[in-house]
Formats: structure tokens, C-alpha cells, sequence
């Protein structure tokens, strides 16, 4: 997901797709423990969205922050 896509998103949409990706990184962890799966490329991108996802979010926060003194 690109970074201008998820700034295009709601604070509560961005929650609710972290909400999912976790579901799904921890099924995809899962699955390659028990080794029926290659998806390490999918679990590294899943990684960097969610990183990107926080870091948005944290933007926000901190520009409330900024607006409120």
C-alpha cells in the first residue's frame, strides 16, 4: 500500500485495516511454523504497510496535539 494511499484514509479505517492485517500476519506466521507456506515475501510487505499505517497515525496525533496549544 502506497504512503499516499493510506493518507487518503480515515483515522478509523486505518485502525480497522490494522485490525486485519494483524489477523492475517498472525494466520500467515502460523502457517510457516508449521511450514505449509512461502510467504515470507507477503509477511515483509504486510510489515512495512502496517509500519506505514503507525506512522500515519502518530502524524495525526501529534498534529492534533500541535492544534490544541
Amino acid at each position: 500500500m502506497k504512503a499516499q494511499k493510506v493518507r487518503d484514509l480515515d483515522t478509523t479505517e486505518i485502525n480497522h485495516q490494522l485490525a486485519e492485517m494483524d489477523d492475517q500476519r498472525f494466520r500467515l506466521q502460523f502457517q510457516m511454523g508449521m511450514g505449509q507456506m512461502d510467504g515470507l515475501k507477503k509477511l515483509r510487505q504486510m510489515k512495512k504497510d502496517r509500519a506505514r499505517m503507525l506512522t500515519m497515525l502518530r502524524e495525526r496525533e501529534i498534529a492534533a496535539a500541535g492544534e490544541k496549544k
